[in-house]
């Protein structure tokens, strides 16, 4: 459940959402009975005959036109089937929270692999899942083996892992290995991604191809920042409609709007990170180019820039104040070294950009549409904002439910309640019936998602986002939300990066600590962030103490490891 953690499409210039509230079946999906054709193998298919010689993705020496991604997709598919991995329950079959669906785990950085990986996978009717590329052997079994991974497709320098883990694992029926810097053998029993692909058909089957349907599984892992990763089911034709933004009623729809896009979309953060291979996904629906960096291991605002500039983007998705301050670093001290003319928009999901950094964004990048999105795992997008505004304008599907979540709040409502969606949401947390039921609840007759998030529903309709519950700070009978402290102690200049975290308190129960890693040559003043701080939030929520550190820890895709901020902030006093 985490906060924006999949949220920066649709982008721009392509079908955006359109989609009204839709009555939910008992095993908890969302029927889209005005758009049954949404499955993305059927959306790519039909987009890839209308612009055939079109760049479909660019990544180092590679230029793929859209014919050629549809035909490796195609031979990934028949490796898949070639396996064994398919469908083995019928939909009808299944409760909210299985799958009938072989699963095919991506444990890639980012590459032309990982897309077509995923792509491939829907085309065979098995449902990728992503793989967080930081996890030790512990996490990385426990989360192949949650989601029972039929094929895993890995980049060579995984492979030590890998191997490690694989023997605690049910059979893997495929292993399809990605060289890469590395230099790593082949895996035993593992085989060669270009080569498998070279051997197989680039044609499908008739019989499959018309067996592809909106119900097919689209699954998403959570980042697992506040807990154990959780695999969130989604039919493909509502996540279509409530995380791509699809408006389209078809495959035709979709290929007859195709050639007058003019996307060309770079997301900045790994693809393991919903926010950005929804992005990628998004431009594909619409018949859009996908530009991926040529550093991928790592941050490198350099590499991003040139790449942006070089490859005339004209969308730049990044995620949060992890993506940005590097990034305004970069730009601010050679603003003249980048043609950035194509640029359009520049569009944040996954984690909180600050007002500041807003700010620096717009000043540096006069006549780009800077927007944030909000949504998560669960949701989909909630909503938006464009300009340094810190409100957003929820969907038309999203609510604030009330605390005991027994009723809607109205606009207005001065009382906190739970951000949610109605509409299209996912239909449960793969094999967890319990959390399945608590995160997706019936509120006077209607099923939401409700991912965790507290807000407040104004009187103009916009929706103040508080801060997630699961890192809500107690202090002396007072609810303090992490983010909104973060956000004030991160406005004063001195600030690289904040978390803040709850700690055990004798006096309050909990106390607010902030970890804070400091730009560079700047000295460690706490008077001074305190007074910054108490400009923005009452004197309740301050914090109590101040933690430096030498770099904050996240994850790649840029979101907030509370776990190793609250070890970071010690035990507290006694």
């Amino acid at each position: 459940m985490d906060r924006n953690s999949s949220a920066s499409s649709p982008p721009v210039d392509s079908p955006t959402a359109a989609t009204s509230p839709a009555a939910r079946d008992g095993a908890g999906s969302t029927p889209s009975g005005d758009r049954p054709n949404l499955n993305l193998a059927a959306l790519h298919e039909a987009v890839a005959a209308a612009v055939p010689e079109r760049e479909c993705l660019v990544w180092r020496h590679r230029r793929l036109s859209w014919s050629q991604v549809a035909a490796r997709t195609r031979r990934l598919a028949n490796v898949l089937r070639d396996a064994g991995l398919g469908v083995h329950r019928p939909f009808s079959a299944l409760a909210g929270w299985e799958s009938g669906q072989d699963h095919l785990a991506i444990y890639l950085h980012n590459g032309n692999e990982y897309l077509e990986a995923m792509l491939g996978a829907f085309k065979a009717r098995v449902a990728p899942v992503n793989i967080n590329y930081r996890y030790v052997a512990e996490e990385l079994s426990y989360v192949l083996g949650d989601a029972g991974a039929r094929g895993i497709v890995f980049h060579s320098r995984f492979a030590p892992v890998l191997a490690e883990v694989l023997p605690g694992l049910n059979p893997v029926a495929l292993l399809l290995q990605v060289p890469d810097e590395s230099g790593h053998d082949l895996l035993t029993g593992a085989q060669w991604y270009e080569e498998s692909l070279a051997a197989a058909s680039p044609e499908l089957p008739d019989e499959l191809v018309a067996a592809w349907s909106g119900n097919d599984l689209y699954i998403l892992y959570t980042g697992g920042t506040t807990g154990m990763p959780k695999g969130v089911l989604w039919r493909q034709a509502d996540f279509a409609a409530a995380a791509l933004g699809v408006r389209v009623e078809s495959p035709d729809a979709a290929a007859a709007a195709a050639p007058r896009v003019k996307l060309r979309t770079l997301p900045c953060a790994p693809f393991m990170h919903g926010a950005a291979h929804w992005n990628a996904l998004s431009a594909w629906v619409a018949g859009g180019t996908v530009v991926i960096q040529s550093e991928v291991t790592k941050l490198d605002p350099v590499d991003i820039w040139s790449t942006a500039a070089n490859e005339r983007v004209t969308a730049l998705q990044i995620v949060g104040d992890a993506f940005a301050r590097p990034l305004l670093d970069e730009l601010s001290a050679n603003r003249d070294r980048y043609d950035l003319s194509s640029l359009r928009h520049l569009l944040t999901g996954g984690a909180i950009l600050s007002p500041a950094n807003k700010a620096a964004f717009i000043e540096l990048l006069p006549g780009v549409t800077l927007v944030d999105v909000l949504g998560s795992s669960e949701s989909g997008r909630q909503g938006m904002v464009q300009g340094v505004a810190s409100v957003f304008d929820p969907s038309p599907t999203a609510r604030v439910l009330s605390e005991e979540l027994d009723r809607v709040l109205s606009p207005g409502d001065p009382t906190a309640g739970w951000l949610a969606m109605s509409g299209p949401v996912p239909r449960g947390y793969l094999g967890d019936p319990a959390k399945s039921a608590r995160s997706f609840p019936v509120v006077e007759g209607v099923q939401y998602s409700v991912p965790g998030d507290r807000a407040l529903w104004l009187a103009d309709g916009a929706v103040e986002l508080l801060g997630r519950d699961s890192v809500t700070i107690n202090s002396g009978g007072e609810k303090i939300f992490a983010e909104e402290v973060e956000q004030a102690v991160k406005s004063h200049p001195s600030v690289a990066d904040a978390v803040v975290v709850g700690r055990p308190s004798q006096r309050w129960g909990q106390e607010v600590v902030a970890v804070v890693q400091l730009r560079p040559d700047r000295q460690r003043d706490d008077a001074a962030l305190l007074e910054e701080a108490g400009r923005h939030i009452a004197r309740y929520k301050l914090p109590k103490e101040f933690v430096y550190v030498e770099r904050v820890v996240r994850s790649p895709s840029g979101k907030t490891d509370y776990r190793w901020a609250r070890e970071a902030a010690g035990p507290g006093k006694t």
